[in-house]
């Protein structure tokens, strides 16, 4: 490590986390300035009252007050504010499975089976994508062409009594007013897919590294899935106008529109399931794609030119009613019939695949394990069809509802969804109530107040506060993901017995009602809150901060298995990170601490990762890591073990040599320890289990309470919580702050000093302003009795 000399200065650049914030609560600051970036990607100083850029508050180190500057990266315009990017909202289904697709199991190398297996799995994935696309299509046609244009503007129908005579008995009018709504879906869906952040530096990670995020990168065969997508969603719109795809139509042009439509379905999943990557990638070029969809698009008008004007007969027949399916009854339950046949074999090929990379996280102590043994993708895609489904029937009840014509007609299966629904509020609030009224109360009463709380905390009334807190969060750690999975494999598991029910007996018990009834209310709120979020967040961006945090979590990831979801912005953020804080290393003097909180700390890990394959050794020693309150370890790491892997983590720890802080607290359910586990303590010391600075793992020695009170456990920071007091010196927090306010706590500023490599763990506290010799305190630091020169000893 390079010797800090009189100059030395630090610069601390912070990552904006989960929900979009402000500037000033960011770095902390009463105002602050834009310095560089663009209107997506800000990077802002504090400013002074002229808007100037100020310089940030002084850290003290080796003895001395060291000049800080401080810089943050806003990144939350990718995720919120806006119209168009408030239509997201409705495309979490999608955005559910394509997070699947990194959810994934990794392969192990020289394992052909695996291979394959892996490769099975994506296909799967890109086919379910598929058809949630055209299971939202068909049901958006459930709703437009078939309940308001073919039933409720039919002539002679008591519905929307405001609306003329003479254009119910025009044929056209009522046509277009049922296509207009999904050709503007489908624009809206093609173009979301063709939405990419411009990055002003791109820096690529090698191929073949284990380094967490190398994996993060474009699919090259984006924009193929892109026109499949556009291609089978006008595909379903010609086909439903035709009459289904079951019932082959009568006229010639009719058969003649029907088998192309037929013929463009089967070829997009063909593509998009049997062609390689790059295959695929090159398999239609931009010219190929116009032109099948200016054919798909000449398509849907021969369609509606045929069937104009709209039979009543438009909803056909169910596949749970007799007869052959038809209408939009039939393609919407054969769609949804088809997904579900997807799904299950997802599943259950998933199983073996993810035994087959048991090998690489065996050895692991289970809470670092990958969730339910690298079979989470599973119930993931699961949840992203109810989702999707139950989205679609809920539209479709709160219309009938609005248009307070309750003898419109839906599709027969929307009741069995309507049940679902109902069944899966139940069972929620049943493991709900059982966790949050029993089981935590209990696990606190069991446990009463931990050793460790009795040594962070020194007022009674604070162990109180903090055992009851730490109690909620580990259980909530522990179990919430149980709790989602569960539910969504309770939902899935009723689709099957619901639909053998139906079909077995004819009909549905009585006493099912109850859940109907619950699930219309549930679905109604779905639908309704949706759109609400839609509408606020489109009106007044400063009001969409959950909007935000929903698609914080799910715009993470690049598209992969679905091309209609948002635009990744880690894709932007990180090699902008990367290219700032090279720009900072440009002066020989200074010091880069990149500081992410809650998913900025994850941002920051894979910009470090990024850094690590790009600086010469001597520049990288001048760069640290801090996390808090990072999600990184209980969550990240066990739902994307190929993203994240238990390998990469220790290594990227060890080419820091230890300058990879995490600032946790028992009390944050959604953070914790990012570089140790297996936490006990034994004769009033916490010990655990810890990432090494040579790039290995093993235990670590007893943690060391520093000044602010905080515990130091190898790269990781316990604080208190509440916060203890700081004698004015700033500002403070009342109360047990769980996920919010890390700045807060002056353990902050040590940890900084930590990851700039000027202090060590156990140096000895020195009074604020404190002025001695600098090379005594080097000597101290690289002596061969100093913390470097123990570390090397150590590992000779």
């Amino acid at each position: 490590m390079p010797l800090p000399g009189p100059d030395t200065r630090v610069v601390e650049l912070r990552v904006a986390g989960l929900i979009g914030t402000s500037g000033e609560s960011l770095l902390d600051a009463v105002s602050t300035v834009d310095i560089a970036g663009d209107q997506l990607g800000r990077v802002v100083r504090p400013a002074d009252r002229l808007r100037r850029p100020a310089p940030g508050p002084v850290v003290q180190a080796l003895g001395r007050s060291l000049p800080r500057t401080l810089e943050g990266y806003l990144w939350s315009g990718m995720t919120s504010g806006g119209a168009a990017k408030a239509t997201w909202a409705l495309l979490f289904p999608f955005s559910l499975a394509n997070v699947a697709h990194w959810m994934l199991p990794p392969v192990p190398d020289g394992n052909r089976f695996a291979t394959v297996l892996g490769a099975v799995c994506r296909s799967l994935l890109r086919v379910a994508a598929l058809l949630l696309t055209m299971l939202l299509v068909s049901q958006l046609a459930v709703v437009t062409l078939d309940l308001l244009a073919a039933q409720c503007l039919a002539p002679g129908v008591k519905c929307l009594s405001g609306v003329p005579d003479w254009m119910r008995g025009f044929g056209p009018t009522r046509t277009v007013a049922g296509l207009l709504p999904l050709l503007l879906l489908i624009l809206v869906l093609h173009q979301v897919s063709a939405v990419d952040w411009s990055v002003r530096t791109e820096t690529k990670p090698p191929r073949g590294d284990i380094l967490p995020g190398d994996t993060i990168r474009t699919s090259p065969d984006t924009p193929v899935l892109r026109c499949l997508h556009t291609l089978v969603a006008l595909a379903v719109v010609a086909l439903i106008l035709l009459g289904g795809p079951f019932v082959v139509p009568t006229g010639v042009v009719d058969v003649v529109a029907w088998v192309c439509a037929l013929v463009l379905l089967v070829a997009a999943l063909l593509v998009a399931s049997v062609l390689p990557e790059r295959v695929r990638a090159r398999s239609l070029n931009r010219w190929g794609c116009r032109i099948a969809l200016t054919f798909a698009v000449l398509l849907v008008a021969v369609a509606a030119v045929l069937a104009t004007p709209l039979p009543p007969t438009l909803s056909g027949t169910g596949l749970t009613t007799p007869g052959i399916p038809s209408g939009t009854d039939g393609t919407v339950e054969a769609l949804g019939a088809a997904l579900i046949a997807v799904c299950l074999l997802f599943a259950v090929l998933l199983i073996p695949a993810a035994l087959l990379a048991r090998s690489s996280w065996s050895a692991l102590p289970r809470r670092l394990r990958p969730w339910f043994g690298g079979w989470a993708a599973a119930p993931a895609l699961a949840l992203a069809g109810l989702v999707g489904g139950g989205f679609g029937a809920g539209l479709a009840v709160a219309m009938r509802k609005m248009l307070r014509a309750e003898e419109l007609r839906l599709p027969e299966t929307y009741k069995l969804v309507t049940i679902l629904w109902g069944g899966g509020l139940a069972v929620s609030a049943i493991l709900g109530s059982l966790g949050f009224a029993i089981a935590v109360p209990l696990r606190r009463r069991i446990r009463g107040i931990p050793d460790v709380v009795r040594m962070l905390q020194t007022t009674e009334q604070d162990q109180r506060e903090a055992a009851a807190a730490w109690a909620r969060s580990a259980w909530e750690r522990r179990h919430l993901h149980r709790i989602a999975v569960a539910v969504a494999l309770a939902m899935a598991a009723g689709v099957a017995v619901l639909l053998a029910t139906r079909l077995w007996l004819g009909h549905l018990p009585e006493w099912l009602d109850v859940f109907s009834t619950l699930g219309i209310v549930a679905l109604g709120a779905l639908a309704a809150g949706l759109l609400r979020v839609v509408y606020t967040a489109a009106k007044n961006p400063n009001r969409s901060r959950h909007l935000g945090a929903l698609a914080d979590l799910v715009c993470f990831w690049p598209r992969a298995a679905h091309p209609a979801v948002p635009p990744c912005y880690a894709l932007k953020v990180v090699p902008e990170l990367a290219e700032r804080t090279r720009e900072h290393l440009a002066e020989p003097n200074t010091r880069v601490v990149l500081a992410g909180y809650n998913l900025g700390g994850l941002l920051a890990v894979v910009a470090a990762a990024r850094l690590a394959h790009q600086l010469p050794e001597a520049d990288r020693a001048r760069v640290g890591l801090l996390t808090a309150g990072a999600p990184l370890q209980w969550g990240y790491q066990r739902a994307f073990p190929a993203v994240l892997p238990h390998e990469g983590l220790a290594e990227l720890y060890g080419l820091f040599d230890g300058r990879w802080r995490g600032l946790a607290r028992g009390t944050d359910t959604f953070g914790g320890g990012v570089t140790t586990w297996r936490h006990r303590m034994v004769s009033g010391h916490l010990l655990g289990v810890g990432y090494q600075p040579d790039g290995d793992v093993g235990p670590l020695g007893p943690a060391i309470q520093g000044p602010t009170g905080a515990l130091v456990l190898g790269g990781d920071h316990w604080l208190p919580d509440p916060v203890r007091g700081t004698c004015g010196t700033r500002r403070w927090a009342a109360g047990v702050l769980r996920h919010v306010d890390y700045v807060v706590d002056p353990e902050w500023d040590r940890a900084v000093v930590m990851a700039a490599g000027l202090e060590r763990p156990d140096a000895p506290p020195r009074p604020l302003g404190e002025q001695v010799p600098l090379f005594p305190d080097l000597n101290g630091l690289n002596g061969p009795n100093g913390w470097n020169g123990r570390r090397h000893a150590d590992s000779e």
